[in-house]
């Protein structure tokens, strides 16, 4: 195995974090397509009030332009469908970025 195919996943820099956010039903299909434009948003989880994951949208750094492109018919479809049938509903927002290392100064 040379070191081009080595790729060791303890040596990448990013950290992750979740948000939470709480929408009201009407706002869902809105608020997940602002969500996808913003390129640190790794993963979108819709849970519904009795703490069930009712869908989980992984989203890639190398998506279309544009968020809402970025998001098939189908999936906003559900998201609608969630939407209708829901007062409301929280959001999770997995974000990833990298982490800056500071820089050492030699003397």
């Amino acid at each position: 195995m040379t070191d081009e195919q080595n790729t060791d996943k303890s040596t990448d820099k990013t950290r992750s974090w979740i948000d939470e956010i709480e929408v009201k039903g009407e706002e869902l299909v809105a608020r997940v397509k602002q969500l996808a434009a913003d390129n640190k948003v790794k993963r979108i989880r819709v849970v519904e009030p009795d703490g069930d994951i009712a869908l989980e949208i992984p989203l890639t750094y190398g998506a279309l332009a544009g968020g809402a492109v970025a998001i098939a018919a189908p999936v906003l479809a559900i998201l609608g469908a969630l939407a209708a049938f829901a007062v409301k509903l929280r959001i999770e927002v997995v974000h990833e970025a990298p982490v800056d290392e500071p820089e050492t100064v030699e003397t």
